[in-house]
């Protein structure tokens, strides 16, 4: 099985915000996963390269707060530095996760919706299926 087969994203609908699902066989990819789906919600980077490399690390918790501190901190980055998640690797770093970056100028970024404001705790969902790892996340827009 490839990584296209077992591994994506998709926005859910949903009446007033954002709702994205992703899956991967690792929980690492599903957070990567998470990341596309809310950065290609309301931007367009098929045209955009890298501007600039950053990475983070998210201290030892329960797979749902990883994953809502992952978003959550890209989010404050996209708002106060300008700079949209091009390319994401998730990896594990004993207990924490170390985020790698390659984040685009918004400048240069197609907007095609509106931006998430922030994570809600709204009936997320992140954790083991049959075939690895799936969330389901409510973005505030």
């Amino acid at each position: 099985m490839t990584r296209e087969e077992s591994a994506g994203h998709r926005i859910v609908p949903h009446t007033a915000d954002l709702r994205i699902e992703a899956w991967a066989p690792t929980r690492e990819q599903c957070i990567a996963e998470a990341v596309y789906a809310m950065v290609g919600a309301f931007t367009d980077l098929t045209s955009t390269v890298p501007a600039v490399r950053r990475e983070f690390v998210v201290p030892a918790a329960p797979a749902q707060d990883q994953l809502v501190t992952v978003l959550n901190e890209l989010i404050y980055r996209m708002d106060t530095d300008d700079e949209v998640p091009r390319a994401v690797e998730v990896r594990r770093k004993g207990a924490d996760l170390q985020v790698l970056l390659a984040m685009a100028d918004t400048a240069r970024v197609t907007v095609i919706g509106a931006a998430p404001k922030a994570v809600t705790r709204r009936r997320l969902s992140f954790g083991p299926i049959d075939t690895g790892w799936r969330c389901i996340v409510t973005l505030d827009v």
